[in-house]
């Protein structure tokens, strides 16, 4: 679901933007980054997005976009 999810990023942005990404890491280690250039996107599992607590992390940054 992660690459999916990655490879229409891509796809979407390169159409839109005409920005090309890089994707790195796979859906099975749970996180895949594609890479914009002035924008990252950081996709995590349920489990990986657990054990990283991400929210916590960032929790005083401003939340642009959010999926479940």
């Amino acid at each position: 679901m992660l690459d999916a999810l990655a490879n229409s990023a891509i796809d979407d942005i390169r159409k839109k933007h005409k920005k090309k990404g890089k994707k790195q890491g796979n859906s099975r280690d749970g996180w895949v980054v594609v890479d914009f250039g002035d924008v990252v996107v950081h996709l995590f599992s349920p489990d990986q997005r657990d054990f990283y607590q991400i929210e916590e992390l960032w929790e005083e940054g401003k939340v642009l976009l959010k999926l479940k």
